[in-house]
């Protein structure tokens, strides 16, 4: 797999996965829940899950491709913030849109 072609696969993967937690009231998508609904904090724990699940595929992704570059807290908090930023249509569908 070209260089480009998986950092637009990580991008595709980290915006559904920013948003799963949203469209569904499944826990991780895949196991169905007792009450039938996800409360904010379940969904927001689902989240950061998701970004360590989509975290490590990258990390995969870039250890295939080559040797692994060490990264600072500020790498960290600028992919949470844009993990963050791709989950915004989903709260948006979730609790915002007008039914």
């Amino acid at each position: 797999m070209s260089q480009t072609t998986s950092i637009w696969t990580l991008i595709v993967l980290a915006a559904i996965a920013a948003n799963l937690p949203f469209v569904n009231q499944r826990l991780m998508g895949v196991l169905p829940l007792r009450g039938g609904r996800k409360s904010l904090a379940l969904r927001l724990l689902e989240l950061v899950i998701w970004y360590f699940v989509v975290g490590g595929i990258g990390l995969a992704l870039e250890k295939s491709a080559g040797q692994i570059y060490a990264q600072g807290w500020e790498f960290y908090a600028v992919t949470a913030t844009l993990f963050l930023t791709l989950a915004f249509p989903g709260f948006v569908f979730r609790y915002l849109a007008r039914r």
